[in-house]
C-alpha cells in the first residue's frame, strides 16, 4: 500500500509485540478511556462504562458469519452518515480490507487466548496517504451493551472498532456527530465522491436523463463505487423526521444494491424483456423501512419469480433494508453521493486515468503578489490572488476529473475550532505558451459549486489547449491547506504556476528585459483563398511562437492563444496562416499586429497578405500591457 503513515507515530506491530512481552493489555494513551474521549459539549451519559469485547460476551469476534451491512446499528450518537458510509465498504471486499489490515491475523482466536492483547488498527485515506490509527479495544458502553455503533451479533466487534478508530482521528466521539457521508466514503477509499442533486437534475420530468443516471449508478456499483442517498431536511425540526412513506428526512442511507429486475416467473420470464430498475439501501437505523410500493410486503413483489429474488437477494424482514423502484427512489431522495474509484493501473481491462496529485495552501500575505487567500470571483480585486494550476490537454477531445479536497479540521472541535470551509473552484482557457500566474481574468469554461464539504470534485469535457485551476474559499483572507487531483486521458503535466513574470538573470543586462507583454486570442479567420485547404496558424514574436491545430476549408476557427513578452511596443508580433503540406507548407497570408498598450481586450479585424494582395481577414482580441503582470 503506497503512502502509508503511523497517526501520531503509533506502530501496531512493535506495540502488540510489546504487550505480548509484558502480558498487559493495551492501553491507549493517545486516546484514553475517559470522559474527555466521548463528549467534548454534551453531558456524559449515566452508567458510562469503557468495557473490552471479552468483559460484554463470552465469545467476541471482529467478524460472526463474514461481514455485511446488516452488522451495523447507529447508537446513541448521530453519525448515520458515518454508519451509512460504513454500510456501504462493507459490501466491498476490496475495500474493507485495506481498512481493516490483516484482519484475520486481528481476528479472536479462542485456541490461543494468550495471543489476545487488546489492540487494534485500522486505515484511512486522509490527504493523499493512508492512515495506520491505532486503538484499544476499551468501548464505550452502558448497561452491559455498547453504548454506539454496534452488530446485531452481540458478539461481533468490527464496526465498535472501527467507529473508535475514526474517533480517534476525529479527537473524540462526539465530533462525529453530524458529518457528510461522503467524506467518509472518501477516508475508506481514496476515490473522488461525486455529489448529484436529485431535485436540480429534474429526474422526474426527464426519462432519459433518469435513465442515463441509473446507467451511471449501475456501472459504477459495478466497478466497486460506494453509494449513499439522503432527503435534504430544510428546518431543524425536519431532522430525521420520518415521513409518512417510512422514510426519514435529513438521515443517510447507503446503497447496497442496483438491478434491473426481471418481471415474471420461470421460462418464459426469462425471454420476456419486461424488466424493473431497482435500487436497494439500507437505513442505519437498523429499522423504520419505506412503505411504498416494493417495500418488503408489498403485492408487488408478487410480479417476481423466487429464483429472481434470490438472485438479488431479497428478504423480509424489518432489518433496515429495502427495495424501490428507481422512479420512486429519485421522486423522494433529493441527494445521491457516488464515490468513485479511480483506475490509475495500467494493467486493467477498464479505462485508466493518469493522475496528477499537488499539495497547495490558502495563506494571507500583505503583498498582493504573494497573497494566497483572495476568496471567490465575487472578490474582484483578490481573486487572481488564489493558488493556481496549470495542465494540458493534448488530445481534441478529452473527459477531465478534477477533484479539490480540504484537511478534515474535526479533531479541532473539541478546542472550538473544526469548521469546514466553503471551498470550489473554476476552470480558465490560457495561452497556450502561458509560463506564469494569471493576473486577469480570461475565459471561464467550468467550475464547481461551494460546498463546505472536505471534497469537491467535477468532470468536464475540454478541448486541446492549456488551462489554468484557481481554487478557493469562498469568503477571502481564509486559510488552509488543500490538495488537488487531477484526471486526464494522457498526461497533463499539470503544476503549481508560482512566478508571476520572467525571471531577471545574468543575462539580461546584455539583450535587455521585456517592458511589455501581450496576450492575443486569434478567433478565427474568413476569406482564405482557395477551397480545398488544410490552414493553420502561426504566432511570432521575437523567439517565440505559437501554433494552432490544422483545420480545413477557408473559414477556419482557429481559437489559438498566444501570450509574448518584448521590449518594445512597435516590436512586430506577425501572424501567418498557412496550407499544410507534407513536405512544405505555403504561405496563405500573413499580418503584423499592433503592440500598442490597451487598458482592456480589444477585438480586431486585419487583413492578411500575400504579396501586397488581399488574402482574407483574421478576427482576434489583443491585450498589451506594459505592467508585466497585469495579463
Amino acid at each position: 500500500m503506497p503512502s502509508l503513515r503511523l497517526y501520531q507515530g503509533q506502530r501496531f506491530a512493535q506495540l502488540k509485540a510489546e504487550c505480548l512481552h509484558n502480558g498487559h493489555l493495551f492501553e491507549d494513551p493517545l486516546f484514553p478511556a475517559s470522559n474527555e474521549s466521548v463528549f467534548y459539549q454534551k453531558p456524559i451519559p449515566a452508567g458510562l462504562e469503557w468495557k473490552r469485547p471479552p468483559e460484554l460476551c463470552n465469545d467476541p469476534r471482529l467478524f460472526v458469519d463474514g461481514i455485511s451491512s446488516q452488522d451495523l446499528q447507529q447508537g446513541a450518537l448521530g453519525n448515520c452518515w458515518f454508519v451509512a458510509a460504513c454500510a456501504s465498504l462493507s459490501l466491498e471486499e476490496r475495500h474493507w480490507k485495506k481498512v481493516i489490515p490483516d484482519y484475520e491475523k486481528q481476528e479472536w482466536d479462542p485456541e490461543h487466548q494468550e495471543k489476545y492483547c487488546g489492540i487494534f488498527h485500522f486505515r484511512f485515506w486522509r490527504f493523499g496517504e493512508w492512515m495506520d490509527v491505532v486503538i484499544d479495544d476499551r468501548l464505550p458502553s452502558r448497561g452491559g451493551k455498547l453504548l454506539f455503533c454496534h452488530s446485531l451479533s452481540e458478539n461481533e466487534f468490527w464496526s465498535a472498532l472501527l467507529e473508535k478508530a475514526y474517533a480517534k482521528l476525529a479527537g473524540c466521539y462526539d465530533a462525529l456527530d453530524g458529518g457528510n457521508t461522503a467524506d467518509a466514503l472518501v477516508d475508506f477509499t481514496g476515490g473522488v465522491s461525486q455529489s448529484i442533486d436529485l431535485l436540480e437534475g429534474g429526474f422526474s420530468e426527464d426519462e432519459n436523463a433518469a435513465a442515463k443516471l441509473f446507467a451511471d449508478m449501475e456501472k459504477a456499483h459495478s466497478r466497486g463505487a460506494l453509494l449513499s442517498c439522503s432527503i435534504r431536511a430544510t428546518t431543524a425540526a425536519e431532522m430525521e423526521a420520518r415521513m409518512d412513506t417510512g422514510l426519514v428526512k435529513g438521515h443517510a442511507y447507503s446503497v447496497t444494491n442496483i438491478r434491473r429486475i426481471r418481471l415474471g416467473e420461470g421460462f418464459v420470464a426469462y425471454f420476456k424483456s419486461e424488466k424493473l430498475n431497482m435500487i436497494c439501501m439500507r437505513n442505519p437505523w437498523g429499522e423504520k423501512e419505506w412503505n411504498g410500493p416494493w417495500s418488503d410486503e408489498s403485492e408487488e413483489w408478487n410480479r417476481v419469480g423466487h429464483s429472481e429474488r434470490q438472485r438479488i437477494g431479497m428478504t423480509i424482514e424489518n432489518d433496515g433494508e429495502f427495495w424501490m423502484s428507481f422512479e420512486d427512489w429519485h421522486k423522494y431522495f433529493t441527494d445521491a453521493i457516488i464515490c468513485r474509484i479511480i483506475n490509475t493501473s495500467l494493467m486493467s481491462i477498464h479505462k485508466t486515468w493518469e493522475e496528477v496529485m499537488l499539495m497547495g495552501q490558502w495563506k494571507k500575505h500583505a503583498d498582493p503578489l504573494q497573497n494566497r487567500a483572495g476568496g471567490c470571483r465575487n472578490n474582484r480585486t483578490t481573486y487572481l490572488q488564489n493558488p493556481q494550476f496549470m495542465f494540458d490537454v493534448s488530445k481534441d477531445h478529452d473527459t477531465i476529473m478534477i477533484n479539490l479536497l480540504q484537511k478534515d479540521q474535526r479533531h479541532e472541535k473539541k478546542h472550538g475550532g473544526g469548521e469546514t470551509l466553503s471551498i470550489g473552484f473554476e476552470i480558465y482557457s490560457v495561452e497556450q505558451n502561458r509560463e506564469y500566474r494569471m493576473h486577469a481574468k480570461q475565459d471561464k469554461v467550468d467550475g464547481s459549486e461551494y460546498t463546505n464539504s472536505c471534497s469537491v470534485l467535477q468532470r468536464i469535457e475540454l478541448t486541446k489547449g492549456r488551462y489554468v485551476i484557481l481554487p478557493t474559499t469562498f469568503e477571502p483572507n481564509l486559510e488552509g491547506d488543500f490538495l488537488i487531483r487531477v484526471f486526464t486521458d494522457v498526461k497533463s503535466h499539470c503544476r503549481e504556476l508560482i512566478k508571476d513574470q520572467p525571471d531577471q538573470t545574468c543575462w539580461t543586462g546584455l539583450c535587455g528585459y521585456p517592458s511589455y507583454v501581450t496576450s492575443i486570442h486569434l478567433i478565427k479567420a474568413v476569406g482564405l483563398p482557395g477551397s480545398d485547404i488544410s490552414p493553420y496558424a502561426k504566432i511570432s514574436c521575437g523567439g517565440q511562437k505559437v501554433k494552432s491545430s490544422v483545420l480545413a476549408g477557408s473559414s477556419p476557427e482557429f481559437e489559438t492563444k498566444g501570450l509574448f513578452y518584448h521590449k518594445k511596443p512597435n516590436k512586430p508580433i506577425i501572424i501567418q496562416v498557412l496550407d499544410h503540406g507534407i513536405i512544405q507548407s505555403d504561405t496563405l497570408g500573413s499580418v503584423e499586429v499592433p503592440g500598442d498598450v490597451t487598458e482592456e481586450q480589444s477585438c480586431i479585424i486585419l487583413e492578411l497578405l500575400r504579396e501586397g494582395r488581399n488574402a482574407g481577414k483574421v478576427q482576434l482580441w489583443v491585450h498589451t500591457r506594459n505592467e508585466l503582470v497585469d495579463i
